[in-house]
């Protein structure tokens, strides 16, 4: 297992890798939560409506975006060295970085084009992921070499 000391993007990876494992949680506690979770954390009327009448699709969609979190903090701690290195680690680590800024910068033209639908949980969520994204992008950059294979 690589040097996590010598990687100098470790921190901000560790940091990253549980952030993600933070909103997979969040997800996760939605699906406990029920109706009234899902729509303060902005999954929208009609998954929370889905939710009240017992449909399994709300919980297995919000599963299935809590599982895709945990591998990305699968992503970030292989980058730090705290887990063995992943296959295409350099590759998905930029994919899940960039997967973040955008969504996070995605509220931009979104306010522009629909300002209706901007209330401060798209603004607030918008903030929070553009955040992660920063944070895997400032810690993907600073372990680049260290992300290689065989390095």
């Amino acid at each position: 297992m690589p040097d996590v000391a010598a990687n100098p993007g470790s921190t901000w990876l560790i940091v990253g890798g549980w952030l993600s494992v933070v909103a997979a949680l969040l997800h996760i506690a939605c699906i406990f939560g029920g109706p009234d979770w899902y729509r303060f954390f902005g999954a929208g009327e009609d998954m929370a409506r889905a939710a009240e009448c017992g449909m399994w699709t709300p919980a297995a969609i919000t599963m299935v975006i809590a599982t895709v979190l945990l591998i990305w903090a699968a992503f970030a701690f292989s980058g730090a060295g705290w887990l063995p290195r992943l296959p295409l680690l350099r590759t998905g680590l930029v994919a899940i970085t960039a997967i973040y800024l955008l969504r996070g910068l995605a509220f931009v033209p979104m306010n522009l084009w629909r300002p209706a639908h901007s209330d401060s949980f798209a603004v607030w969520s918008s903030a929070i992921v553009l955040a992660y994204g920063i944070v895997y992008a400032v810690g993907t950059c600073r372990a680049w070499p260290h992300l290689a294979p065989g390095a």
